[in-house]
């Protein structure tokens, strides 16, 4: 794969995104909940794991990039682009305070992607300025599972649409009572961790998540 593939895979950037937050999933299997998510609709998964060693992510990561292929969805690493190249991930997603864009750009291969997190208009701007593929806005509602958000909310969606040249993701407090007013606000992905993993069964919820967006 070279730099013009990740044109293909941006083109991909669409419908349902689920975190698998290593926190959240607890004792969890992280591969078997990917699977099932994948299974129920989720085109887009993330590995987030601010707990495990390097060497124990990379092994389920692989495993879960793996499953993703056979879905034809796409996998990203939260933060760590050293293991996105490693796993061979489809791209890595950096917060404001993670690496920059370009040093990162500079790590990865060609043809990955990056995402990064944004709560407001400038915010987004200077992504997309500096070359993000795309652009997460939140947080959209209020949302326990990550401390430090900070509210964007959805008028905040909508202006980041109207000027954006990339896709665009919502997250956070995003859940089957509120995500088609998500959609009409102009996202062109949905991402949630609660509203699937923390279901009782994940594939189901991941089903009904997605039938609101595609």
């Amino acid at each position: 794969m070279n730099k013009e593939d990740r044109k293909i895979l941006v083109s991909r950037l669409r419908g349902l995104y689920v975190i698998l937050d290593a926190q959240f999933l607890q004792n969890k299997d992280i591969v078997g909940v990917a699977a099932s998510v994948l299974s129920g609709g989720a085109k887009i998964l993330q590995v987030r794991d601010k707990l495990s060693d390097k060497g124990d992510i990379l092994e389920s990561t692989k495993r879960i990039r793996d499953i993703c292929e056979d879905y034809g969805s796409l996998l990203i690493v939260n933060d760590h682009v050293d293991l996105a190249v490693a796993s061979n991930a489809h791209g890595v997603h950096l917060g404001q305070h993670d690496l920059p864009i370009e040093e990162a750009r500079n790590i990865l291969l060609p043809w990955q992607l990056i995402g990064t997190s944004n709560a407001t208009v400038d915010e987004a701007s200077e992504s997309m300025s500096r070359g993000a593929d795309y652009i997460a806005v939140g947080a959209i509602f209020p949302t326990t599972t990550k401390g430090n958000t900070r509210p964007a909310g959805l008028n905040t969606l909508t202006r980041v649409k109207e000027l954006a040249f990339v896709p665009v993701v919502a997250i956070g407090g995003i859940n089957e009572s509120n995500v088609a007013q998500v959609i009409d606000a102009g996202a062109d992905a949905v991402c949630v961790i609660s509203a699937v993993i923390g279901a009782a069964d994940p594939e189901s919820a991941a089903g009904r998540m997605a039938s609101y967006i595609s």
